[in-house]
């Protein structure tokens, strides 16, 4: 800063005093750009406002305990006054050191929707922030397929330390399949307009595939087989989609792939793509039930036991998806169970149990495993409910006894009583009775003497 800018704030603190030479510095540091020292000048007014020095140690334990707050406010003010003019500038990354601060991730988010991102600009930190640190990380996604590739991407989705919900993966892998799909199909093409000198009008890979063996002659393959490999896995966690569809179409087009290429995994996907194929199938609705059998069978055909638990847990993850609680529930008794305590990635027993409220299966294996502690607990879980026994409380006690009425003692009395008691009075019409039965007196007549 040059001399100047000096001798008018020193000459604005001697005819004004210092709240006026803090706005000048804030105004001068605003119109030159130089939004970072603006930050500590508006914590700098804050204190001063405070009434507390305008030295800043770094801490605010040295403020009182009264004032800390409202410093901690003015704080918040300043990071979002600066985070918005370094917005306004385009300078996202800059901005983000203040939002973050905050945790308050909408401005940016909604500045990096706005944004074209072109070569003048950070790509590589713009992407961190968008995609890596979760601000908006769909959109970051795209930015790294387009800046980065497949292969970038492609490692970043399988790292799976990223904090991403399982919605934000899933529109992540939607966004890798159409990319790859896209990649095939215009590879295909080209292929076939190399060697047939004609442009295809397909629209699918099965279609572009259809007929045309030349395609994988010496063991030509048209991408990279990783990336095949790794989206088709990618598109198992996906429900009913578009992009389960092309999938399908990519798993077509690995099936006819020299077997070299073919990767032998373990059960249940040891025909990768053909087994992925059935499995996409049934999220598709194109075949559930042929798809169930299909893993069902590679359940029975690989024992547990022997072989194993990954094909039994992929088959009851699979039930579980679809609403087949039950089922999944007698595929664990069956083949699971009888093992003991071993690690999954599927419900154990007991929570399938839960789930199902079919105690009784907990209480029958209990008893071949002679677990005495499961099965009485499946015996009691399984009974019908038994009525409630509510006890009073001692308030429900006291409002319960205020409100019965005493109840009036009477004196024991004696016999001779008892009987006068219980003797009926003459009443007043018996009275009348009585009297009119008498015999009646005759009337005597004085006649007076003439």
């Amino acid at each position: 800063m040059d001399a100047t800018l000096f001798d008018q704030l020193q000459q604005t603190m001697d005819a004004a005093g210092p709240a006026a030479a803090i706005d000048t510095l804030a105004a001068e540091l605003k119109a030159r750009k130089e939004y970072a020292p603006l930050f500590y000048t508006l914590l700098m007014k804050k204190r001063y406002e405070l009434g507390v020095s305008p030295i800043a140690t770094g801490s605010n334990q040295d403020l009182p305990e009264g004032v800390q707050r409202a410093f901690e406010d003015g704080i918040a003010a300043a990071a979002r006054a600066v985070g918005q003019l370094y917005l306004d500038e385009g300078q996202i990354p800059q901005a983000w050191g203040y939002f973050r601060m905050l945790g308050e991730t909408k401005p940016v988010a909604d500045a990096l929707d706005m944004l074209k991102l072109d070569d003048s600009m950070d790509a590589q930190a713009i992407i961190d922030i968008a995609f890596h640190q979760g601000v908006l990380p769909v959109k970051g996604f795209d930015w790294v397929i387009n800046r980065f590739g497949l292969c970038s991407a492609i490692t970043v989705m399988g790292g799976g330390e990223l904090p991403f919900s399982a919605e934000v993966r899933a529109e992540c892998s939607k966004k890798l399949i159409r990319a790859l799909h896209g990649e095939l199909m215009e590879r295909l093409r080209a292929e076939i307009e190399r060697v047939q000198g004609i442009r295809p009008t397909g629209t699918t890979v099965r279609e572009l595939i259809e007929g045309r063996d030349f395609l994988f002659s010496d063991d030509f393959y048209h991408i990279d087989l990783s990336h095949l490999n790794s989206v088709v896995q990618m598109a198992t966690q996906l429900d009913k989609c578009d992009e389960l569809a092309m999938t399908r179409d990519m798993c077509a087009y690995g099936m006819k792939l020299s077997p070299r290429f073919r990767y032998q995994s373990e059960p249940p996907f040891e025909d990768q793509y053909a087994d992925y194929d059935k499995y996409l199938a049934i999220f598709t609705g194109e075949d559930v039930e042929g798809g169930i059998a299909h893993f069902r069978a590679k359940v029975t055909a690989n024992d547990p036991a022997t072989a194993g638990t990954f094909s039994t847990e992929i088959f009851v993850n699979l039930l579980m998806r679809l609403g087949r609680e039950s089922e999944a529930l007698d595929v664990v008794s069956k083949y699971i169970a009888p093992l003991g305590d071993v690690r999954l990635s599927c419900p154990n027993l007991v929570e399938l149990v839960q789930k199902t409220k079919r105690f009784d299966v907990l209480a029958a294996v209990a008893r071949e495993q002679g677990n005495a502690v499961n099965f009485v607990a499946g015996l009691i879980a399984g009974r019908p409910p038994e009525p409630k026994v509510e006890t009073p409380t001692p308030e429900l006690k006291a409002k319960t006894t205020s409100r019965m009425k005493p109840v009036r003692r009477t004196k024991a009395r004696s016999p001779k009583r008892l009987a006068k008691a219980n003797h009926k009075p003459k009443t007043a019409t018996a009275k009348v009775a009585a009297k009119s039965t008498r015999k009646a007196k005759p009337v005597r007549i004085k006649m007076r003497r003439k």
